[in-house]
């Protein structure tokens, strides 16, 4: 696939000089003689042992005992070990030494939907950090026991989060608008002896009854002893006085004294659950020294964080970009802003609202996200003043090309780089992020993460460039999960099987002509038509070049001719009429763009689509519903009753009958009345 025509294939954003020689990035290349962006992601592959080690001096990372060798593969590639011999702890870097040097400094704003403000500073949260630690120890938590945080976004969550690490146990972050079945998976699997919950948080103005899903989630997990329970929003719930603590008496005698634990660098402290989209869910597990290593490599030098900065990723404690953002912004000393609420609550600003009235300076996002505001029209980012912002962030799917350039000119205008990074949980961090001193192509991630030795492959185990192939990592990082919980086989099979110590991700990357790399989607979403492999998320792109759409998701389903079929849901722009010409003209579209090949053989036009709370479209629950299959784990969807508008195959309705266009048929419309169809 050739990108030559393409008006998007085009250099959009260069650094002027005074950036690139403010930034965190060019201080570490002049510090190593290194003249270029080739030379220093050359140099930070070429010799991973070198760069890691640079890396750790660079961030000042304190060790209570320095490392001897920084890696060590005798026992294979997948069980690397990093900074043999050494001792640290992510908390000492990550508050108490901001704590000691800059206590006054703020390193958390949080705020609620609706609207209450909370700041704390190093020096306040380090000391309830202290007493939350001399709590768990008195509880008789201690290193290696696991604790479950199941909290919505709030300064107590970071406190909880840090008290864990601080005294050697593991914390398991827990996504906040989970059901009971999905919180109790977790915790059973994690072996969790104590729970922190809250007796509620709010969600588009409604109370969600977040203790009460502990309670029924508790029952399942026979190793939890206790629930340590944060009043939140001040309201009456159950209580069990065996089991329940309150977080404010738990604390209330405790000293803010604590003497953070010196681990060992493999240690772990985080276990981070995949979504279970594509399977049960994958406990990751992932150490101090690796976390530590990987997300401060991404901020300072990706992100270019400082400590006079203001981060703000729209996500969940229990997604990876929750703790990724809190150890990032607090390892640098900075601060983060953290928001409990929708981002189009109470009115479509509110997202440009906090960015205004917070003076954020790096802002995060998904580019679903980013379509779901944009179709609501360029007033209401107008009215706020943006020029704070100084980086802008996104991940977790692929772009399509208005969408990004509306984020990239209307938020950034014009001026700001899009730092588009791509990795996973298994990595807590990025195999591919753009740097702040390159230049930028649209819906590019630019290139690979610096020390990331990543390739595309074909099938055969080839390199590949120009067409999509299969993103690998040939070295190991970090931060690569240490195994998965206590299912070692799983995790060989699920990374290190396809080609001998060779990473396998899993997801459909590309390499152009000028080294600036794209993603196309997982792997495990891929569509064979006729025997040409696509993602969604060029279909996808194509449909959303059509000025009537402004949301789409495609799928492929079984086809006994072709292999498989793509079927595309869309959503409308208001006033847009969902007929059967503009059927026609969006199936044109992806024909005109992609070829006959991948024309689509139904367009369903939908008032929504199924996401989860930070705005990822969930295509694999359409494709269940459409196909009429298990839906599978649905706690994490935010809109349910958009899957309600996703209509099993076959339910035609008699107004879908018309003649279709040569080569393809007609998708049924969804049930909704024509009014509610054009919502858009």
């Amino acid at each position: 696939m050739s990108l030559a025509g393409d008006p998007f294939n085009r250099i959009i954003w260069r650094p002027n000089e005074t950036e690139v020689r403010e930034s965190n990035v060019w201080r570490f290349m002049s510090r190593h003689g290194l003249s270029s962006y080739e030379d220093l992601l050359t140099k930070s592959t070429s010799d991973i042992g070198w760069f890691w080690d640079a890396v750790m001096k660079d961030l000042r990372i304190f060790w209570d005992q320095p490392y001897q060798r920084v890696y060590d593969t005798s026992q294979g590639i997948p069980w690397t070990r990093w900074f043999v011999g050494g001792k640290l702890n992510l908390v000492r870097n990550c508050l108490d030494r901001h704590g000691a040097e800059q206590p006054g400094a703020v390193a958390c704003v949080w705020e609620g939907e609706e609207g209450a403000i909370r700041t704390i500073n190093y020096g306040d949260l380090c000391q309830q950090s202290n007493r939350l630690a001399n709590g768990l120890a008195s509880l008789g938590i201690g290193k290696g026991d696991t604790v479950g945080i199941y909290l919505p976004m709030s300064l107590e969550m970071i406190s909880a989060f840090y008290a864990i690490l601080r005294i050697g146990a593991v914390a398991v972050p827990i996504f906040s608008g989970f059901a009971p079945e999905a919180v109790a998976t977790r915790l059973r699997q994690a072996e969790a002896k104590v729970l922190f919950t809250a007796d509620g948080s709010l969600r588009r103005g409604r109370v969600i009854g977040i203790k009460e899903a502990a309670d029924r989630a508790s029952e399942d997990v026979p190793t939890l002893q206790h629930r340590i329970v944060v009043k939140h929003l001040n309201i009456p719930v159950p209580w069990d006085q065996e089991k329940d603590i309150s977080y404010c008496d738990l604390i209330e005698q405790e000293s803010t004294h604590f003497e953070t634990l010196a681990l060992d660098p493999e240690d772990p402290g985080l276990l981070l659950f995949t979504s279970g989209t594509t399977g049960p869910p994958k406990g990751t597990l992932h150490t101090h020294a690796g976390s530590i290593a990987q997300i401060g490599k991404e901020l300072a030098y990706h992100f270019d964080f400082k400590p006079s900065d203001r981060f703000f990723w729209l996500t969940d404690i229990g997604w990876m970009m929750g703790p990724w953002s809190i150890i990032g912004a607090h390892l640098l000393g900075g601060s983060v802003l953290i928001f409990d609420g929708a981002p189009n609550q109470p009115r479509p600003d509110r997202l440009w609202d906090l960015v205004d009235r917070h003076r954020v300076t790096h802002l995060g996002i998904s580019p679903t996200l980013i379509r779901m505001l944009r179709r609501q029209g360029d007033d209401w980012v107008s009215h706020h003043d943006l020029s704070s912002l100084r980086i802008l962030g996104s991940s977790g799917e692929p772009w399509d090309p208005e969408s990004y350039m509306w984020f990239f000119e209307r938020i950034g205008k014009s001026k700001l780089p899009i730092i588009n990074i791509s990795g996973g949980t298994e990595i807590i961090g990025c195999f591919l992020a753009p740097l702040p001193i390159h230049p930028l192509k649209p819906c590019t991630l630019q290139g690979p993460g610096l020390g990331m030795d990543i390739d595309v492959f074909d099938d055969d185990g080839l390199p590949v460039r120009g067409r999509m192939g299969h993103l690998v990592c040939k070295q190991p990082a970090p931060s690569m999960t240490r195994g998965l919980w206590k299912d070692r086989e799983r995790y060989l099979k699920s990374y290190w099987s396809r080609w001998e110590n060779v990473w396998f991700h899993g997801d459909w990357a590309m390499i152009d002509e000028e080294g600036y790399w794209s993603l196309h989607g997982r792997s495990d979403d891929t569509m064979k038509i006729s025997g040409r492999r696509t993602g969604p998320a060029e279909i996808e792109s194509a449909l959303l070049q059509h000025p009537a759409a402004t949301e789409a998701a495609a799928i492929g389903v079984p086809d006994e001719i072709t292999g498989e079929a793509i079927i595309a849901f869309v959503i409308l722009r208001p006033g847009s009429a969902p007929n059967d010409t503009l059927r026609h003209a969006l199936i044109d579209e992806v024909v005109q763009r992609l070829g006959k090949s991948f024309r689509p053989r139904a367009i369903y036009f939908v008032p929504d689509l199924p996401k989860t709370r930070s705005a990822k479209i969930v295509r694999r629950v359409i494709k269940a519903k459409y196909l009429g299959n298990p839906l599978g784990e649905l706690s994490s969807i935010e809109n349910p009753a958009a899957i309600e508008e996703i209509k099993p195959m076959g339910r035609i309705l008699p107004e879908d009958t018309a003649t279709p266009p040569q080569g393809g048929t007609l998708g049924r419309r969804g049930s909704a009345s024509p009014e509610e169809r054009n919502c858009g």
